[in-house]
């Protein structure tokens, strides 16, 4: 009886063990179109688009808010596993945008300027979208 409960016991721990790495190495995509809230940002900075995309063999970002058309690039774009980070230029002022993927078609994190931190959530836009915004 002993022994059966042990072979359970390494086996459940092997298990385990094996999905954890799993997890651990997967690479979410962050490519597309993500519509973005920041309630608690300054007016007219509130909610926009970030598209996320590829350019010669890099990573690039532009964002834009809603009611103005103009599209601000990022800069410095870096991307790790699950995480996007980025800088855009607003108002004379760098911010720094940290971005985590919760799952493939949700993203959170924060925007960090000079007076402090907005938190941002961000929804993938499906293609089908994007393409009657147009």
């Amino acid at each position: 009886m002993k022994r059966n409960i042990f072979i359970f016991v390494i086996i459940s721990v092997f298990s385990l063990t094996s999905f954890a790495q799993q997890g651990k190495g997967q690479k979410i995509n962050p490519a597309g179109n993500w519509k973005f809230e920041a309630p608690y940002a300054q007016e007219g900075y509130t909610s926009g688009t970030i598209i996320v995309g590829n350019a010669e063999q890099k990573t690039t970002v532009t964002i834009s808010f809603t009611g103005n058309e103009f599209k601000i690039p990022g800069e410095d774009v870096k991307v790790a596993k699950d995480s996007v980070f980025f800088s855009v230029y607003l108002q004379g002022q760098i911010v720094k945008v940290l971005l985590k993927m919760d799952t493939e078609i949700k993203m959170s994190g924060k925007a960090v300027y000079s007076e402090g931190e907005v938190p941002l959530t961000l929804n993938k836009v499906s293609a089908s979208d994007a393409e009657v915004k147009k």
